[in-house]
């Protein structure tokens, strides 16, 4: 089975949400069911139907996270060398030429990615543009906008 790319901070949210699941979701749905039965007829108990759904899902989000952290393989990019390389896991600050705007972006996961809090995916276009290149390195990256040229300014494992 492949392997796929986690950061420490994604596996341990992960593992947060999994503890969660089994140790307050799970029971308190368990609980659920237990008291909609007591109210009778299961054929027209809403409660009941919408209790055994719930649970459903959270049994679905356990194995999926399993799942997941089964088959992670997790990079601590703070244990490798800083070579000023662009690699899984590094915070790179970026500078548009044509805007002088900088923006910094940490290259995670795909389970991790959050745009908002400028985590981009490790799949993602510009992630794929930067992997493998320096510091002070010129790359040209094809967006939905259009091509934009960056420069990459530092790279830090964080």
């Amino acid at each position: 089975m492949n392997k796929f790319p986690m950061t420490v901070q994604g596996a341990d949210a992960l593992r947060e949400e999994l503890n969660h699941l089994k140790t307050v979701k799970r029971p308190r749905i368990v609980s659920d069911i237990a008291d909609a039965r007591e109210h009778g007829d299961l054929k027209e108990n809403a409660e009941y139907h919408a209790a055994r759904e719930e649970q459903g899902f959270c049994e679905g989000r356990i194995q999926e996270i399993e799942g997941k952290l089964g088959n992670a393989q997790v990079i601590d990019v703070s244990k490798i060398p800083n070579t000023g390389k662009v690699l899984f896991g590094v915070t790179v600050t970026l500078l548009n030429i044509d805007t002088d705007a900088e923006v910094k972006y940490q290259i995670v996961g795909d389970d991790e990615a959050d745009i908002k809090n400028n985590r981009i995916s490790v799949n993602s276009p510009i992630a794929r543009g930067l992997i493998g290149k320096e510091v002070d390195s010129e790359i040209e990256i094809k967006t939905p906008g259009g091509q934009v040229e960056y420069e990459i300014i530092a790279v830090d494992h964080i």
